[in-house]
């Protein structure tokens, strides 16, 4: 079977960078069939509405992050990984296309600069540039989530609901939410099961200002598919506060912890 590694929601530069750091050395030992990143690669806090009419709107950085993204994600999964990388474009990536189209239409139109595939080298670094619903294994589509309009605050029922209009198993991102929820259709003992797979996020949420007031209903993980000829199996995997998970059997980046449970001290 085809093993297919789903990342959503890094936020560069505001990723969990022990977490991120340890996914991209298991894509390396784990070797899979395909890499997607579905979205929000990059967090682009300017331009943005948070940073509309402050200071920060004009200090630049989108060439900054961009670059750091290649530093710290391009480059460092190329090191170990060789295989397909399918990235989709979430509303964070956007920003900049989104930025100029709405400031500088004039200019927008023939932009090839800010286009977040130019930003980021996909040519040079083999990746490929896909488009929402993209068909990535029997039965399943991706999407980053931000495409059409409903949120729900329970973690998987968002990408169940967008499943269930599209007629087919969905894995989004855009939530920041992990799980796996499955909708059932039919009658007489024939049914049809699709599934909404929402992976959760790569993201140090202390780097969230927004989430000041308390934290929100997110969970860190990523999603791993067993993709045979006529269907695929989803798993979720959650990834722990100390940055490592579990998959088959094995934990990656495990941190030593003391008896109570806290990390332990390192030596000196």
């Amino acid at each position: 079977m085809k093993r297919i590694v789903v990342i959503s929601d890094t936020q560069m530069p505001f990723e969990d960078k022990r977490a991120m750091r340890n996914v991209l050395n298991f894509i390396g030992d784990f070797q899979p069939d395909e890499v997607i990143q579905i979205g929000d690669l990059v967090d682009y806090p300017a331009p943005s509405r948070w940073t509309a009419g402050t200071r920060y709107e004009f200090a630049g950085g989108v060439r900054r992050d961009s670059e750091y993204a290649k530093r710290n994600f391009m480059e460092p999964l190329r090191a170990v990984y060789d295989g397909p990388l399918k990235i989709l474009k979430g509303n964070h990536d956007e920003r900049p296309e989104k930025y100029l189209e709405k400031n500088a239409p004039a200019l927008a139109a023939d932009d090839v600069h800010y286009r977040f595939e130019a930003l980021l080298d996909f040519d040079g670094f083999g990746a490929e540039l896909v488009e929402p619903y993209y068909k990535f294994a029997p039965g399943w589509v991706a999407i980053h989530g931000h495409e059409s309009p409903g949120l729900n605050n329970v973690a998987g029922r968002t990408a169940a609901s967008k499943a269930k209009k599209a007629g087919v198993s969905l894995v989004m991102g855009h939530t920041h939410r992990l799980a796996i929820s499955p909708e059932s259709t039919g009658f007489g003992g024939k049914l049809k099961t699709i599934y909404g797979f929402e992976v959760g996020h790569l993201m140090d949420v202390r780097q969230a200002g927004y989430l000041k007031n308390g934290p929100a209903n997110w969970q860190r993980g990523f999603g791993l598919f067993y993709a045979g000829k006529y269907s695929a199996i989803p798993q979720a995997i959650p990834v722990e506060d100390d940055g490592s998970f579990v998959v088959e059997g094995e934990r990656f980046g495990q941190i030593k912890r003391g008896t109570n449970g806290k990390f332990a001290k390192k030596a000196a």
